[in-house]
């Protein structure tokens, strides 16, 4: 089989996440150790102990899914795991994919996630933005609807995660008006979720472009293995495109199916969830069943995504 892995984003947390993974392999914790030394705090106590609503921080969230993807991507190398021909991320998760595609080292993929979960929480104050998930509507149906909200602030689609689920963003006011406009069009489920970043909207333009100083100074190199960018659905190409392609990511909407349309495309006709949970497992069922999924979840999980 040809094989594809993914990386999931915010969202995917919880508290004592990989804490099982962790007594079978010390993988897990050095992962963590390191990324404790980049960020000024113990990273794998707090994952561990919580409470939930200081690991759902941005600010905390996105390097806790960094170390967690790339903590279980090491515990499927040290099980002798099969190479991946082509690896993705879901939003945060672009950044665990081009780690683990040789593209930048995890010191500094962490340095720069956690000043994009900074610039990402300074650029809108708690209480301004939301997100909210809406299921059961085609695209163009809640394309529309959010342009009708947008007449008393910035509603947009900024997941397009599988089939019939999207995600929307922008101000409070506006996403609970597109909230209830899709509940009025027959929407299965439409509901706010609880978060206060309203990541990949343009509300997150100014964020993205303070990234660029920080992402200029970082050193990144062109991926030893095919990286397929969530936001254009087409490969990084070098350390330029990279950089590139990540200032923008933050306003962009994440084009999930076509990503994994377009590594089933290019041959991946297995696909494994690198990380805490299983959402992107569950999205990949939906964009196309015949796709064999596996995910790595915990233990159990990892020997039978290594057994294919």
């Amino acid at each position: 089989m040809t094989l594809a892995m993914v990386f999931p984003g915010q969202g995917s947390q919880s508290v004592g996440m990989q804490a099982e993974l962790a007594e079978h392999f010390d993988e897990i914790r050095q992962t963590y150790a390191e990324a404790s030394d980049v960020l000024g705090f113990d990273l794998w106590n707090l994952v561990q102990l919580g409470p939930a609503e200081k690991l759902a921080e941005t600010t905390v969230t996105q390097p806790a899914m960094l170390a967690a993807g790339v903590a279980s991507y090491r515990a499927w190398q040290a099980s002798d795991g099969a190479a991946a021909e082509q690896v993705a991320g879901h939003s945060l998760g672009e950044y665990t994919a081009l780690v683990c595609a040789g593209a930048v080292s995890f010191a500094d993929a962490m340095t720069v996630v956690k000043r994009r979960s900074e610039l990402m929480q300074e650029a809108v104050p708690v209480g301004i933005g939301a997100m909210a998930a809406v299921i059961g509507l085609d695209d163009d149906v809640i394309m529309s609807l959010c342009d009708e909200a947008s007449t008393i602030g910035v509603a947009e689609p900024v997941n397009f995660n599988s089939p019939g689920q999207v995600v929307i963003a922008g101000h409070v006011t506006a996403v609970n008006q597109a909230v209830e406009y899709a509940k009025e069009n027959g929407a299965r489920r439409a509901i706010v979720l609880p978060v206060s970043v309203p990541s990949h909207s343009s509300l997150m333009r100014e964020a993205g472009a303070s990234l660029v100083d920080t992402l200029n100074d970082t050193e990144f190199r062109s991926p030893a293995i095919t990286v397929v960018s969530a936001a254009t659905a087409e490969p990084y190409l070098d350390a330029d495109d990279i950089r590139s392609k990540l200032s923008t990511q933050v306003y962009s909407p994440v084009l999930w199916v076509k990503t994994v349309r377009a590594m089933i495309d290019a041959g991946a006709n297995r696909i494994v969830e690198c990380g805490p949970g299983k959402v992107l497992s569950g999205l990949v069922r939906r964009i196309d069943k015949g796709t064999s999924v596996g995910f790595i979840d915990n233990y159990d999980s990892l020997q039978k995504a290594l057994q294919g």
